[in-house]
């Protein structure tokens, strides 16, 4: 009796019961390539494939050729005066800002590729609580913004440092380094109070929330976080990844942020903003909902606080220390790092101290 030839396709009424195909003999002959098709013939040259898919590049195109098509009414428009006090208010924003969003990215990356986390282990104490304003005062090495302090933080904890140390890092080194307190010193070049007030409200934060931690925190809130961009390729390649990161992130973020000023001071008449910065616990509370709203850089925030000039410098000193530590892409990637219920609790807490910690501030040394 002969056996009935096997071939290479699959039967459909022989297919087991549980749905799984059956596993087919590739039979004597010569095992087909990986790029052939079921055919043997060669498969299709890719490169003359459409893909579809719009980039960064199309999309720069199309927006030139509009502006080159609607130049005209596009000059009628900005000749209006309401659209060139906003356009004026954008560009001084982002003129002043950008240097030091560039600068502070550029370091922030080096320091995170180039110093070995260990470090940071070595030089902390032992014990949680007198690590705690430590770690916050070593903020003022890490000239970055906040967006770097996050992932910075995650890999602290994952070399072994305490978390309620990593935390307090955290938020200290967004606010107290050199290059945000050289830009707030630039942005309010008649109040030099405001840099000492907002390193001491920033410093008192981070350490206050830091010692909750202590007493209050539980490790089960946080997830340990990993950046394989930065861990497993080259520094030269980490470096450049993390600068491209931040000023995606930071980037974004300051643009949104100075057309938001500039909407505010074109947009929103000025009896209503004065008749809010006549209220002065109304005016701190708007300023630092306002600071989580617009997430702005750290590098960046001074200039749209001192544009905001009908705002007592307290309530913009609100604004300052709460921006750094709670805003919207602060919450997504905490949430993203270190886990949903480690957010929940964390961002709301750091938001109510901070609060009573700038106004305090503000009433002794403003």
């Amino acid at each position: 009796m002969v056996a009935p030839e096997r071939t290479g396709a699959a039967d459909p009424d022989t297919t087991p019961p549980d749905g799984t195909a059956p596993a087919l003999d590739a039979g004597p002959g010569p095992a087909p390539s990986s790029g052939a098709t079921p055919t043997g013939d060669p498969p299709p040259a890719r490169g003359g494939r459409l893909t579809g898919r719009i980039g960064s590049v199309e999309v720069l195109a199309a927006l030139l050729i509009l502006l080159i098509v609607l130049r005209r009414p596009l000059a009628g428009l900005l000749s209006a005066p309401s659209l060139a006090t906003w356009t004026t208010v954008f560009v001084s924003v982002m003129v002043q800002a950008v240097p030091f969003l560039v600068f502070g990215v550029l370091l922030s990356a080096a320091i995170a590729v180039f110093v070995p986390r260990s470090f940071w282990a070595r030089a902390l104490p032992r014990h949680p609580a007198l690590a705690v304003p430590v770690a916050s005062a070593a903020g003022v090495v890490l000239p970055g913004c906040e967006c770097g302090s996050v992932p910075i933080a995650g890999s602290l904890i994952r070399r072994g440092v305490t978390p309620a140390a990593a935390l307090a890092f955290l938020l200290a080194a967004p606010a107290i380094n050199p290059i945000v307190l050289t830009a707030t010193a630039v942005a309010f070049p008649a109040n030099p109070e405001m840099v000492v007030g907002r390193a001491v409200a920033s410093l008192v934060v981070a350490m206050v929330m830091g010692w909750l931690w202590l007493r209050l925190g539980r490790a089960d809130w946080i997830r340990l976080p990993r950046r394989p961009d930065l861990d497993d390729t080259s520094r030269g390649k980490a470096f450049w990844s993390a600068v491209r990161h931040d000023v995606v992130h930071a980037g974004g973020f300051l643009v949104i942020g100075a057309m938001a000023a500039a909407s505010i001071n074109v947009l929103v008449p000025e009896r209503w903003l004065q008749a809010l910065a006549d209220q002065p616990l109304l005016a701190i509370l708007a300023l630092a909902v306002l600071a989580v709203l617009l997430s702005i850089c750290s590098e960046a925030d001074a200039f749209v606080a001192a544009s905001l000039s009908q705002f007592s410098l307290t309530a913009r000193l609100a604004f300052l220390v709460v921006g750094p530590m709670v805003d919207l892409k602060l919450i997504a990637m905490q949430t993203g790092i270190f886990g949903r219920g480690f957010a929940a609790r964390f961002a709301p807490t750091t938001f109510v101290v901070a609060v009573l910690v700038a106004a305090v501030t503000g009433m002794v040394l403003l």
